[in-house]
């Protein structure tokens, strides 16, 4: 069933960026802390991948979702600040980019430690998260209400929005679904201790597309996830702009944070 989006659009479209920086190293191994090399992947993104990508997306005049872990907010602060400079949205993305566990007080402290770091550093309370790599517990959505967030963007079970329904029946927050599909890290981020084939452009970009071609048939949510560390390399910072490009000669086509989504959806299906 397609979406009643505002002034009668037929798809929205909502460019995101998880802004790990170092953390996406330091969570998976802490001895990378002093390997200088691999953290050197990180530090790329915010050096250069986040100031290369708010640039494409002021020429562009559209607005996007960053998703900040509290430690990059802490230790790229200006970065953070340069994103909100750009009118872009600041989410949550834990504080260490830890993945969800059995540990229910770890789970609590990155929810905690995340949204006090993104206060403090940049004032900003924020209305979305996503989880690191897509993995979420049970728990999340009981802190996410908690902290009274207004939606989460970390599960692959629609292409249209949704509204989470908690186990006592009360609302949860709503769902903006992506899927790995089009997520830039399967396609283009090589590790050494697990190496992947590192596409080209045009083979990422013939499966951003189509994806985009037939959700926009359904009228559905197009949520492209990518980082700053991976798309703000020059030439994939050329395939985000000709994707930007090839969307805009579709009519009928939003850009909208994820905040302007999941109020859109709600304003629209919730509030009749």
């Amino acid at each position: 069933m397609s979406v009643k989006w505002p002034n009668g659009a037929r798809c929205a479209v909502m460019l995101t960026f998880d802004f790990d920086a170092e953390t996406l190293w330091t969570s998976r191994d802490p001895a990378n802390v002093n390997r200088p090399g691999i953290l050197s992947q990180g530090a790329y993104g915010a050096k250069v991948g986040v100031p290369k990508i708010c640039e494409l997306l002021y020429e562009e005049d559209v607005k996007a979702s960053f998703y900040v872990p509290g430690w990059t907010a802490e230790n790229h602060t200006d970065k953070v600040e340069l994103i909100l400079k750009g009118g872009h949205e600041v989410g949550h993305h834990s504080y260490s980019h830890r993945w969800s566990d059995a540990n229910a007080d770890a789970e609590i402290e990155e929810m905690e430690k995340g949204l006090e770091a993104l206060k403090r550093t940049v004032g900003v309370v924020p209305k979305g998260y996503r989880s690191p790599a897509g993995e979420v517990s049970p728990l999340l959505f009981e802190l996410l209400k908690k902290h009274n967030f207004l939606y989460d963007t970390s599960l692959m079970d629609s292409v249209n929005p949704y509204r989470h329904i908690m186990p006592d029946g009360s609302k949860g927050v709503i769902e903006l679904p992506w899927h790995w599909s089009l997520d830039d890290a399967p396609y283009m981020l090589f590790s050494v201790k697990s190496p992947r084939t590192i596409c080209s452009n045009s083979h990422v970009g013939e499966i951003f597309k189509a994806e985009f071609r037939e959700i926009y048939q359904w009228g559905g949510l197009y949520d492209l996830v990518m980082h700053p560390q991976i798309t703000g390399r020059p030439s994939r910072l050329a395939l985000l702009r000709e994707m930007i490009q090839y969307i805009k000669t579709f009519p009928g086509v939003w850009f909208a944070t994820g905040q302007e989504i999941a109020e859109a959806w709600s304003a629209a299906h919730e509030n009749q």
